[in-house]
């Protein structure tokens, strides 16, 4: 899966957007329908996502350089953030629509027709999401989460849409219709909110999971049994990568050659456990007490 690159996945989202977008605002037209309405412009945020998503992937696999000296990852928090914030957009859209259709309720037309292909868009986008969510967990991206995790909300949007249209159909209840796209507005204001959440967390350099900070703890711990020391450990994520500092104490008789070794073999067993980690070691005398100051601390850890 990791063989390809990010920006491929990016591409395919690209591709079934359009062919999505094509099938459900056929659907609407064929119907009249504003509950299909509702989700043919929430795949216009789609479509969109996904070109956003492609240019920020592309920037975030640029190689550090002179004005950016630890990459391009970061940028992936922009694309999930903006993708939330248009959410946001279609939610009111669709509210806008829906409303003059509780005042004044239409009969649909070809529902069958139009059911038949929401449906085949709903099976793009659910194969779509599947495939991309295998590839966010092997890039460690959350572009490509954020893209996934909102066609899974498309599809089950699209599931919605598609019961409350056959009750429509069944019962003649014409204002069930609208009301079905208002509550399909309300449910992805929750995703487009929860994105938004990530990517501001993202930004502001939150600590690397506890799972993984315990596998980087449980390295370092054997420094004290060998003598040695650590404290300072600090982290955060920064879209695929994850970046460590803890400063190493060691007594102060060990040769410069001999610390060097220690911290390059404690450096590798982390890397070598969380590949995604980058770790930046400084090493301290053990008996110096300023070796144990530290004005930056966080409020919690060592």
């Amino acid at each position: 899966m990791s063989a390809r690159p990010p920006t491929f996945y990016a591409w395919v989202s690209v591709a079934t957007s359009v062919v999505v977008i094509v099938l459900k605002f056929a659907a609407y037209f064929l119907t009249g329908s504003v509950g299909l309405l509702s989700d043919a412009v929430e795949s216009v945020v789609n479509i969109l996502a996904a070109l956003i998503a492609l240019a920020v992937l592309t920037y975030a696999s640029e190689k550090p350089d002179h004005e950016h000296n630890f990459g391009h990852e970061k940028a992936e928090y922009f694309s999930s953030g903006i993708e939330g914030a248009l959410i946001f957009v279609a939610a009111g859209a669709i509210v806008w629509s829906s409303v003059p259709r509780l005042v004044s309720p239409q009969p649909l037309d070809q529902v069958w027709l139009g059911l038949a292909l929401s449906f085949v868009a709903s099976v793009a986008n659910a194969a779509c999401a599947l495939l991309m969510l295998r590839a966010a967990k092997a890039h460690r991206s959350i572009t490509l989460e954020a893209d996934a995790r909102h066609l899974l909300t498309d599809v089950w949007t699209t599931a919605g849409v598609f019961v409350g249209v056959v009750m429509v159909q069944t019962t003649g209840w014409l204002r069930l219709d609208p009301v079905i796209a208002i509550v399909v507005a309300l449910q992805i204001l929750w995703t487009g909110w929860h994105l938004m959440r990530r990517s501001f967390d993202g930004l502001m350099d939150r600590a690397i999971p506890d799972e993984d900070r315990a596998a980087i703890t449980g390295i370092l711990d054997q420094l004290r049994q060998q003598g040695g020391d650590y404290h300072a450990l600090r982290t955060r994520v920064a879209g695929a990568k994850s970046y460590v500092n803890v400063h190493i104490l060691v007594p102060g008789r060990m040769s410069v050659q001999d610390g060097h070794d220690l911290v390059e073999k404690l450096e590798g067993e982390i890397v070598a456990r969380l590949p995604h980690v980058e770790v930046l070691t400084h090493l301290e005398p053990l008996e110096d007490p300023k070796s144990w100051d530290d004005p930056e601390k966080p409020l919690a850890g060592s």
